[in-house]
C-alpha cells in the first residue's frame, strides 16, 4: 500500500507564516506531521501562529534568520528539544527583486543571492547530520520555473533558483546512500501576495499585461493557487517518494511544456 502518512514526522518549513510555505506546512500537518516554521518578522509570526491555531494545527514558531549559521542552529536545536529530530526540512523561505540587471546593485543582488540560496545551504547542513543518525530524511527545496529558464528583471532570483536546482541535485547525489531523499517543487505562477504586484487591475479594468501574459503562456489558462502545491509537497515529504532523489517536480499548469498559440 502507498504511504503518505506523516505521522510522527517533525517537518519544519522555512518562511511559512503565509503563501505557499502556509500552504505546505498545513498540507504536512493535515499528514500528520508536527510542524515548525520560521519568519523573520514578529507581527507575520503572530499572524500565522493565529490562522495556524484557527485551522487547529499547532505549531512551533521562531524568528530566525535563515541566512545566519548561529541563529539556525539555535533554531534546530530547539525542535530537536521539543518536538523531535527534523523529519522533513521544506526550504522556502526567498525573496525576488524585480530590477533591470544594469540598474541592480550588487548589495541587492547578493542578498538575493543569501536568503533564496545560500539559506538553503545552511539549513540542509544543520539538519543532515540528524538525517544521517537516524536513517532517513527528506529536503524539500522550493525552487521555480525561473531554475529553467530566463526573463527580465530577474537576473538574481534567476541565479539563486538556478543554484537551488543543482543544489538540490547534489545534495541527492551526496546524501542519497544515506536514505536521505532530497527533491524540489517547482511553482510555476502562483498567486500570492508576492506576485499580487503583477495580477493588478490597470485603470480601465482591464487585466495587467503580464497578467494577461501568463494565463496566454499557461495551458492551465490560469494562475496556481498555493494549494496546489500541497499535494505534491505531502508526496515529496512521505515514503511514497523513497525512490525519487534529485528531481524537480514542476507544478506550472504545464508553462514549461508549452511553446505557445501561434499567432494570428
Amino acid at each position: 500500500m502507498v504511504n503518505f502518512s506523516l505521522d510522527g514526522k517533525v517537518a519544519l518549513v522555512t518562511g511559512a507564516a503565509y503563501g505557499i510555505g502556509f500552504a505546505i506546512a498545513q498540507a504536512l500537518a493535515e499528514a500528520g506531521a508536527k510542524i515548525a516554521f520560521n519568519c523573520r518578522s514578529v507581527e507575520h509570526l503572530e499572524a500565522a501562529k493565529a490562522e495556524y491555531a484557527r485551522l487547529g494545527i499547532p505549531v512551533r514558531g521562531y524568528i530566525c534568520d535563515v541566512t545566519k549559521e548561529d541563529e539556525v542552529a539555535h533554531m534546530v536545536a530547539d525542535i530537536r528539544e521539543n518536538l523531535g529530530v527534523i523529519d522533513i526540512l521544506v526550504n522556502n523561505a526567498g525573496i525576488i527583486k524585480r530590477i533591470p540587471m544594469t540598474e541592480m546593485s550588487v548589495d541587492e543582488f547578493r542578498q538575493v543571492i543569501d536568503i533564496d540560496l545560500t539559506a538553503a545551504f545552511i539549513m540542509a547542513k544543520a539538519v543532515i547530520p540528524d538525517m544521517i543518525q537516524k536513517g532517513h530524511g527528506k529536503i524539500i527545496n522550493v525552487c521555480s520555473m525561473m531554475s529553467e529558464l530566463g526573463r527580465e528583471t530577474v537576473s538574481a532570483y534567476a541565479a539563486a533558483k538556478g543554484g537551488l536546482k543543482m543544489l538540490t541535485r547534489n545534495i541527492a547525489s551526496e546524501y542519497g546512500e544515506y536514505n536521505i531523499q532530497c527533491n524540489g517543487i517547482g511553482p510555476g505562477y502562483i498567486a500570492t501576495p508576492q506576485t499580487a504586484p503583477l495580477r493588478e487591475k490597470q485603470a480601465d479594468g482591464s487585466r495587467h499585461p503580464f497578467d494577461s501574459f501568463i494565463i496566454s503562456k499557461t495551458p492551465a489558462a490560469r494562475w496556481g493557487t498555493p494549494e496546489d502545491l500541497m499535494g505534491p509537497a505531502v508526496f515529496l515529504a512521505s515514503d511514497a517518494s523513497d525512490f525519487v532523489n534529485g528531481h524537480i517536480l514542476y507544478v506550472d499548469g504545464g508553462i514549461l511544456a508549452y511553446i505557445g498559440k501561434q499567432p494570428k
